[in-house]
């Protein structure tokens, strides 16, 4: 079973990022299920969803305390809440920034996991130019797929098209594709490093 954690806050699209990612991952032919954990309802405050990805039935409806992946959609959280509690050292994290993880204070921190697995993506400026608003979900949902490989872009693409319609949906795949690349050439560039 792979486990995601996605942190925001309230009005980022947190819940919905965790439903299209199961939405994605059925598509594809798992099992898949996403839900949210809330501490008070109001936009800004920090919102926890979750996502499990399987090929079998899931059975458990815990919050997951030990993520495979975590996507953080605010990096304002990061010295905040303990984001990162339960993370496997060899899991995954993508951070909404246009910073790198030096910048944010994290260098120490990330260097006890594999580096290749751990990127920033500019999520927030890419749904800016795309969707005319910086709501990073589905951006992030595109790099999220080239970082872990657990589902494919068409299936992002494919289940934004099924939660929106006309230009929102459109402007949100293009988003996530544009992430997709971003990750993808980091990738790249530290593979080759």
């Amino acid at each position: 079973m792979f486990q995601v954690r996605i942190h925001g806050r309230g009005g980022q699209g947190v819940v919905t990022a965790a439903e299209l990612l199961s939405v994605a991952a059925f598509l594809e032919g798992h099992h898949a299920q996403a839900f949210p954990t809330f501490g008070s309802e109001r936009t800004g405050a920090p919102v926890v969803a979750f996502c499990r990805i399987d090929d079998r039935e899931i059975r458990s409806r815990e919050p997951i305390a030990e993520p495979d992946a975590l996507i953080v959609q605010d990096p304002t959280l990061l010295h905040q809440v303990n984001l990162f509690e339960g993370l496997r050292a060899d899991g995954f994290m993508l951070i909404n920034t246009t910073r790198s993880f030096d910048e944010l204070g994290m260098g120490d921190f990330v260097r006890q996991f594999r580096r290749e697995r751990l990127l920033t993506v500019p999520a927030g400026a890419l749904a800016k130019e795309y969707l005319g608003r910086p709501i990073p979900n589905a951006a992030l949902l595109g790099g999220f797929a080239a970082l872990t490989g657990q589902i494919t872009i068409g299936s992002v693409a494919a289940a934004i098209r099924d939660r929106f319609a006309g230009r929102p949906a459109e402007a949100n795949v293009a988003a996530a594709e544009a992430a997709f690349e971003v990750v993808r050439t980091e990738m790249l560039e530290l593979t080759h490093a």
